[in-house]
């Protein structure tokens, strides 16, 4: 404690303390003023007289009477300078860093208090704490590091999503979490920086367990205090570069769907005529109505059906009715006629082939097998399929797959395969034209496409509909067909079948003259057909009986049953069962 030998404080002093630019304060042991310079009076708003008669509880509310007597004797064995607030004459309230000095006068103790105003200094401590509340709590981690590339310090963030330690990564290189960067590659982005100041990067960063994550870097480059640093704000985009792969992969496939619809359309527009006629199977044959029978027990399934018969019969008739009886008729049928197609174009037909497969293939094309995807896929005339590609077309109906032409990549599709053949494909394996594995694979369901000679009570219908259908085509009414014309078709065989019959129609419709359908430009001259010979009635509905049983395994009622295949009740089935003889060894050769 300082020793003043003089009685009083002397007026030299007090003038000396109004030269200070702080304020200072003189208050005894009961807080009582005694003097202030002039920048105390400036600063506090009140005169010296004022101050005369006040004390320092009447400037620092903060400070109690009660506790005054204790603050006193601890300050005076334990001076210092320690933070408080004080209370201007307009109120006004600021923070202020108080150093007190403690002084002995005639046996009395005094305190000299320097008082300093430390608003802008608590505002700047309050911006910096701001600044690093904001950086701590930042959505972005965010890294510090030197020339080195030293981690220097890091946000709070850092810490929960790379699972290191703040001890941990003050130890670390920013290669240790950037891993795919070389020193080198570092080198060469920190000269950049140094230049450009900013710069905005992809990559990947790794956790301490090793878990990749893709980042956004924002790196500013910092100049402080003569040395050189980088601040990198580092953006979590594992997120939204999964969803960026997700919309590239839903937009190619958007591509290839767009391609693949296109694709379907130009095949449609192409078929329209084909598809309008489909459904309009006229029959009153009782053998026909068999044949149907069957096509409405295969439509409901996905098997493979082979459709045989003569030329003209109707096959794809009958195929495009399958396809609309099925669960898939929302799906188009897609026809691939085999007799039609170049050999050396057969196999992107099916398949499709990429940009560049080979000479002029000038851009993507979806094969007929995408096309059919979902749908039904008609193989016409399958036994004029080149060789070499029915191994190709066995493996793809097996398993479901295929790949383009130049393509690298395999396409799996779901098709409903239906094929038809005007030849004898057992005798096209026997020459080594068909395979026999490939003949088996589609020879699931057989159906045989009736000759119009087995079906000759079906001639007037098709006469009428044809004259009806082609008459409207050509915007020709036809009224009235002569007797003659039917007395003639019904003995003609009809070798070229129902499109024969159609050709004879359509020629009769355009030499035709009020609505009579002309006769005269036909030529019905009875044409020698080579055919089978032909069995009793009783023998065929015998035979076809029995394939039915074979089929159902001898069930005959329920709902597997042959009565109901048949459209028989059961008990009239078993009545000709026993009538024609049939037993469960019978064998059976349907023709």
């Amino acid at each position: 404690m300082m020793k003043i030998s003089s009685q009083n404080l002397s007026e030299l002093s007090f003038k000396a303390l109004d030269g200070l630019p702080e304020p200072v304060f003189w208050f005894d042991k009961n807080g009582q003023f005694i003097d202030v310079n002039e920048e105390a009076s400036l600063h506090w708003g009140y005169s010296k007289d004022e101050f005369l008669t006040m004390s320092i509880f009447d400037v620092n509310p903060n400070m109690k009477r009660e506790t005054w007597q204790d603050h006193w004797e601890a300050k005076q064995h334990d001076p210092s300078t320690f933070e408080s607030t004080h209370q201007r004459k307009d109120g006004t309230i600021f923070p202020v860093d108080i150093t007190d000095n403690f002084v002995s006068v005639n046996g009395n103790i005094y305190c000299c208090a320097i008082i300093r105003d430390i608003t802008a200094r608590k505002e700047l401590d309050r911006i910096a704490r701001l600044s690093d509340f904001t950086v701590q709590k930042a959505g972005d981690a965010i890294f510090w590091m030197n020339d080195q590339g030293r981690i220097l310090h890091v946000n709070q963030l850092v810490l929960s999503r790379y699972g290191y330690t703040k001890a941990e990564l003050l130890n670390m290189h920013i290669l240790d979490i950037s891993k795919n960067i070389s020193k080198e590659t570092f080198r060469g982005i920190w000269k950049t920086l140094q230049t450009e100041k900013q710069l905005i990067v992809e990559g990947q960063h790794f956790t301490k367990e090793g878990k990749i994550i893709q980042v956004e870097i924002s790196a500013n480059f910092l100049s402080f205090e003569g040395s050189e640093y980088v601040c990198s704000m580092v953006r979590d985009i594992t997120d939204r570069k999964r969803k960026e792969a997700a919309l590239r992969g839903a937009l190619l496939e958007i591509r290839e769907l767009k391609e693949k619809l296109e694709a379907e359309n130009n095949y449609l527009s192409e078929e329209i005529e084909v598809k309008n006629s489909v459904g309009n199977i006229i029959t009153d044959s009782t053998l026909y109505k068999q044949v149907l029978k069957r096509i409405e027990q295969v439509s409901e399934t996905s098997s493979t059906v082979l459709i045989s018969g003569e030329s003209g019969t109707g096959k794809s008739l009958l195929a495009r009715a399958i396809h609309q009886l099925s669960d898939r008729s929302e799906r188009p049928m897609i026809n691939i006629d085999c007799a039609a197609l170049p050999n050396h174009m057969i196999e992107s037909e099916l398949f499709g082939h990429e940009k560049g497969a080979f000479p002029g293939a000038i851009s993507r094309k979806i094969g007929k097998f995408e096309l059919a995807d979902n749908g039904t896929l008609f193989f016409n005339k399958i036994g004029e399929l080149p060789f070499d590609l029915q191994a190709k077309l066995l493996r793809v109906i097996q398993g479901g797959e295929f790949e383009r032409l130049g393509g690298p990549f395999r396409t799996t599709v779901d098709v409903r395969i239906i094929a038809s053949t005007n030849k004898d494909l057992t005798k096209e394996i026997e020459e080594g034209r068909f395979r026999e594995d490939l003949y088996y694979l589609l020879n699931v369901f057989p159906i045989e496409s009736i000759p119009l000679r087995k079906r000759k009570e079906d001639i007037p219908l098709l006469l009428k509909y044809f004259a009806t259908q082609i008459g409207i085509k050509m915007g020709r009414q036809i009224t009235h067909i002569p007797q003659n014309l039917v007395d003639a078709l019904m003995k003609y065989d009809f070798p070229g079948n129902v499109r024969e019959l159609e050709n004879l129609i359509e020629r009769g419709v355009i030499t035709s003259k009020k609505g009579k359908l002309n006769v005269s430009d036909f030529n019905l001259k009875q044409k020698r057909v080579k055919t089978k010979s032909f069995m009793s009635l009783e023998e065929y509905q015998k035979q076809y009986i029995a394939e039915v049983l074979k089929h159902t395994q001898w069930r005959v009622s329920g709902d597997k049953g042959a009565a109901l295949i048949l459209g028989m009740r059961p008990t009239t089935l078993f009545s000709k069962i026993e009538k024609l003889g049939l037993k469960r060894s019978t064998d059976v050769h349907f023709e």
